[in-house]
């Protein structure tokens, strides 16, 4: 299980326990957090779980697949280089304490 703060464009926190083996993506929609739609189910076709990693991140995350990477330049809010598919963010005990920012929109 891992603990993950989902920060509000509108400045509020949203901090879950998010129990493996889901994504970052899936713990969102599974504590009704607005600010993540995820139309395509979490198949990184759709871009429409975009996430901003917080800069301060240190915790092990997987790279990024050449499919994601192609998706996030079609986002409804800027891609930077923190931007990931929640998506393909997977729950573990080694991301306890992950931080993410959610855009403005993602559709």
């Amino acid at each position: 299980m891992a603990k993950i703060t989902y920060k509000h464009p509108n400045g509020t926190d949203t901090v879950v326990d998010v129990p493996s083996p889901n994504t970052v993506m899936r713990g969102a929609k599974i504590n009704n957090i607005d600010g993540i739609e995820a139309q395509c189910g979490g198949s990184a076709q759709c871009g429409t779980c975009h996430i901003y990693v917080d800069e301060a991140n240190t915790l092990p995350l997987p790279p990024m697949h050449e499919s994601e990477d192609d998706v996030l330049y079609g986002t409804a809010c800027p891609r930077r280089p923190n931007s990931r598919l929640s998506c393909q963010l997977p729950v573990t005990d080694e991301i306890d304490g992950l931080v993410v920012h959610l855009p403005e929109a993602q559709s």
